[in-house]
């Protein structure tokens, strides 16, 4: 059993990795799901979690986090995710709100007097991560790993950098300069998860309401992937994170250091991955170069049919 706080921004592919995570109570328990501004404004992601929890019938809390990145002014990405964050599917609203806590608050709480060490998997930007290691940086010592989707060796936001580095790069600072074990999911794998339209097909031929969301999640966010960015079909970026913990071995992995540039005219928010090791600089992070894609999808639609009545 994994103890997991799920940290995103949801947002399509954060959903989905909220329905894996859901799905497998047997492997994860999600002690709470802490949203922040990144895809679209943490009021809109909060919603969008509260309405995904509705949908799986989960009593799962979630916690409001930070509305702007710790220095600048936050950017979001309604060109991918539509006005609402997660455009396409309609869900109704949910019948329950947000809790009272802040979400740093709850990290900082939850880490500090779990009897098991917990995984934190944040899968937006990093700010409600770096402000709770900030605020209390003793709750380093009951975190069992960080498993973050962020950044690579190439950007999606602008040609440096990865849009959940980019919206808050001192952040990401904070979190890769911890010393915490780090598994990062860059846009190296997940552009290697695209969900085609086969894939949708595949997702279409499963029997439940869950997966006909899921169905509509991917169609949107596919289209927009293809007018935005040429590609023919929409990485399922996110959903590496809880994947990965499920079947690490489904993965390669690389031990490196992993810089941040939050200094750089043209770099700002880029990920120096020294792959070459050519730096000299200790390692601080595994780095997903690599994913087997059959066992992948497979996983994937195994999960989708759990929900099936």
């Amino acid at each position: 059993m994994k103890h997991i706080i799920l940290d995103c921004d949801p947002g399509h592919d954060d959903a989905i990795n909220i329905i894996i995570a859901t799905a497998k109570s047997d492997i994860f328990n999600v002690l709470g799901i802490t949203t922040v501004g990144g895809n679209v404004e943490v009021e809109k992601n909060t919603l969008n979690a509260l309405k995904v929890l509705e949908l799986l019938n989960s009593d799962i809390p979630v916690y409001k986090g930070q509305s702007r990145p710790l220095v600048k002014e936050i950017e979001i990405a309604t060109e991918i995710h539509g006005d609402s964050g997660m455009d396409g599917p309609i869900l109704p609203d949910p019948n329950r709100k947000e809790e009272v806590l802040h979400a740093v608050d709850f990290i900082i709480e939850t880490v500090k007097n779990s009897k098991e060490k917990v995984t934190l998997v944040p899968t937006g930007p990093l700010t409600n991560i770096a402000m709770a290691l900030i605020k209390d940086p003793s709750i380093k010592n009951n975190i069992e790993e960080i498993v973050l989707m962020g950044g690579g060796t190439f950007g999606n936001w602008t040609p440096a950098a990865e849009f959940n580095i980019f919206v808050d790069a001192e952040a990401a600072e904070v979190v890769f300069t911890s010393g915490i074990p780090l598994a990062v999911f860059g846009l190296d794998v997940t552009h290697q998860v695209i969900a085609t339209d086969d894939i949708v097909d595949r997702v279409g031929e499963i029997d439940n309401e869950v997966a006909e969301f899921v169905k509509e999640l991917l169609i949107f966010f596919g289209q927009t992937y293809k007018d935005f960015f040429g590609i023919n079909g929409g990485p399922i970026h996110d959903a590496c994170t809880c994947m990965y913990l499920l079947n690490p071995d489904m993965f390669t992995m690389e031990e490196v250091n992993i810089t941040i540039e939050t200094k750089g005219e043209a770099t700002y928010g880029m990920t120096v991955v020294d792959l070459l090791k050519t730096t000299g600089k200790k390692e601080n992070t595994k780095f997903a170069t690599g994913v087997d894609q059959e066992r992948f999808w497979d996983t994937f639609m195994d999960t989708l049919t759990l929900f099936n009545k």
